[in-house]
């Protein structure tokens, strides 16, 4: 890489200096990952018609999930059914030249797998109201989802690209700890099997964009840095927008398939720690202030997560004295 100063970089200057590492990533998740086949996921057995061609419309009777894995499998699968809002956002800050542009258009391709069959396997397994599930999809998909944070008027877009790869960092490792933990709670080992092949390729797109931000770190460390803090303290799942989505992320926080205090210690800090954001010493003034603001974040959140962790203690507790354990993880 090339020393440009940071205050001087254009976005396409970012993306020239940080091609090599886009071509090594590429390299390395072309080595990494496994085609397959989302048809072979899907019980395809179990299926039979609804009424337009003859069978039966969905009954709540007809699911064998629980209220919990309802909600975890429409929050993700619908998470997963926005793809071309993800798509428009790296399209739009990536290149789409050399390794950059075949990066958008595989990542594209693979994460369109998932949608295809968690969607199938609902629908097969008649596990949650297809009518109810397509309505959500179509008003969460026409209103879309921007991971990038409100522009406070002093964010410098040249570095968008820094904002954007943070994000995704964070948000693969969060939506593969959901998959894997959705996959236990269905209760059913096709289901679970299904959803670790989804998280695997989780892990991998995590590992690209994670290794982009540390290349980022490396060649504009202030800029980058600015782009973390931002990322990490305004962060919102991708579902956020969805209908429904307070309701189910209670459920979900509830059966402790993603909460807090996972998304703090499974998400947060150990990308931090990858990145070695509070050892570098190769921050300047800009960089210093963001480092500050981000462990003064971190300890109010910190705060936060043993707020969570007391008060779902005695909820657990209430549960146990009634004889109600269950319902109430």
């Amino acid at each position: 890489m090339t020393s440009l100063i940071g205050s001087e970089m254009t976005g396409s200057d970012l993306l020239r200096e940080l091609l090599p590492v886009c071509e090594t990533e590429v390299e390395r998740h072309m080595k990494m990952t496994k085609d397959w086949h989302p048809h072979d996921y899907v019980p395809w057995d179990d299926g039979h018609n609804f009424a337009a061609l003859g069978g039966e419309d969905w009954d709540p009777s007809q699911s064998q999930l629980s209220e919990t894995a309802k909600a975890a499998m429409i929050t993700n699968l619908l998470t997963e059914d926005n793809l071309p809002s993800y798509h428009r956002v790296i399209a739009d800050n990536f290149s789409l030249d050399d390794a950059w542009g075949f990066w958008v258009g595989r990542w594209t391709a693979e994460e369109m797998r998932h949608s295809t069959v968690m969607r199938d396997y609902l629908v097969v397994t008649r596990g949650v109201d297809p009518v109810e599930l397509e309505e959500i999809r179509m008003q969460h998909m026409t209103h879309g989802f921007n991971p990038l944070p409100d522009d406070d008027g002093q964010r410098d877009h040249s570095f968008d690209m820094l904002y954007a790869v943070s994000y995704v960092s964070f948000q693969e490792l969060a939506t593969r700890v959901s998959h894997r933990n959705t996959g236990k709670a269905c209760g059913d080992p096709i289901a679970d099997r299904m959803l670790q092949r989804v998280a695997a390729d989780e892990n991998l797109h995590m590992l690209f964009y994670r290794n982009i931000v540390a290349g980022g770190l490396d060649l504009v460390p202030d800029q980058t840095m600015a782009a973390i803090y931002a990322i990490v303290s305004n962060f919102q799942m991708p579902g956020a927008t969805m209908p429904n989505f307070r309701r189910n992320a209670v459920l979900i926080a509830k059966g402790g398939i993603y909460d807090l205090p996972q998304h703090m210690s499974e998400v947060v800090m150990p990308v931090l720690r990858k990145w070695r954001i509070f050892e570098r010493d190769d921050f300047g003034p800009l960089g210093e202030h963001y480092r500050d603001l981000l462990a003064n974040f971190l300890e109010e959140m910190n705060v936060k997560v043993v707020k969570f962790e007391e008060s779902r203690d005695r909820a657990l507790a209430r549960a146990r004295a009634r004889g109600l354990v269950d319902a109430a993880i």
